[in-house]
């Protein structure tokens, strides 16, 4: 009998071990590194845009949110994925109501489903920043293009037209006209007489030209001939230009 102790003794204790390490059911905690913040992605149609936002993952499921816009207006939310649960499924439709009504992200969270409606809002907040960035992307684009268009329409309708050269017993005399529309906006002397009463006389007669916005106009006291030749000239591009 005293030798089968010992024998019960060791077997005890080779069951301790068994004993003490087994299987924990606890529930343990992990540390996870940030990661950039999911992006979300738009497309266009009929006036309205429709984007989808980033899917967010839970522990109690994926939730991704998508949202249809009417320039800055929500106009529509639908869950493209959420977590097959009754509390959440409940909670769904008060969501999309409290954003269509708040047209935001800053919603209260439905009791029950705190991890729904924080991921709810995530996916949410992506969609919107996304819809604006679209939206001031299109505008961008709109301002140039109208820009563009502008600058196209202003040249096309601007025409710079020079007329006859006329000769004269001082020398030459030639204009250039540019025209936006019918309007005189500029004059430009090509060939004048080398003489210092033309040199005083070109500038007052351009001037009167842009005021009367034809070729009738006064003589240049002391400049009578190139006064002639540059009414023929500017005359000739008018003509030319109709």
């Amino acid at each position: 009998m005293k030798r089968a102790i010992p024998a019960l003794v060791l077997s005890a204790a080779a069951l301790v071990p068994v004993w003490r390490y087994a299987p924990s059911t606890d529930t343990t905690s992990t540390t996870t590194t940030a990661e950039p913040a999911p992006s979300a992605s738009a497309s266009t149609s009929s006036g309205s845009t429709v984007v989808t936002g980033p899917t967010i993952d839970t522990e109690k499921g994926p939730v991704q949110v998508q949202a249809t816009f009417r320039g800055e207006k929500i106009t529509a939310v639908k869950f493209l994925q959420q977590p097959d649960h009754p509390q959440t499924e409940a909670a769904v439709p008060v969501l999309i109501e409290e954003t269509l009504q708040a047209q935001s992200a800053d919603i209260d969270t439905v009791s029950g489903a705190t991890i729904t409606s924080d991921a709810y809002r995530e996916s949410l907040q992506a969609v919107i920043d996304e819809n604006a960035k679209s939206a001031s992307s299109s505008d961008s684009a709109s301002d140039e293009s109208a820009s563009g268009d502008s600058e196209a329409t202003k040249e096309s309708a601007s025409r710079t037209v020079a007329g006859s050269t006329v000769g004269t017993s001082k020398g030459d005399v030639q204009v250039q006209v540019t025209f936006e529309g019918e309007k005189i906006t500029a004059v430009e002397m090509l060939k004048q007489p080398n003489h210092p009463q033309t040199e005083a006389a070109v500038p007052v007669l351009i001037k009167e030209t842009l005021a009367a916005q034809s070729a009738d106009i006064d003589t240049v006291s002391g400049a009578t001939i190139t006064s002639d030749g540059y009414r023929e000239s500017l005359q000739a591009a008018i003509d030319a230009k109709a």
